[in-house]
């Protein structure tokens, strides 16, 4: 069963698809010099935890930079 689900859209559609707490889910939207790199998977405390990462996109020239780990306390802060 799917803890995670992801849908991506662009001129080809949508696409959709599904992570477990073993795969976990991953995702990089990017132009050629910025992109955003977002990762799903669950902590030692059985939360899911989402980390977002600013990347330098496709021409991959400089090191990716993380904004943030979260998990749901952190929509109450």
């Amino acid at each position: 069963m799917a803890r995670f689900y992801a849908d991506i859209r662009g001129n080809r559609g949508e696409a959709t698809r599904m992570g477990t707490k073993e795969s976990g889910m991953s995702g990089h939207i990017r132009g050629w010099h910025i992109g955003g790199s977002v990762y799903m998977d669950v902590n030692e405390e059985g939360e899911d935890v989402v980390a977002i990462y600013l990347t330098s996109g496709s021409s991959g020239h400089k090191s990716s930079r993380l904004l943030g780990r979260f998990t749901e306390k952190d929509l109450d802060k």
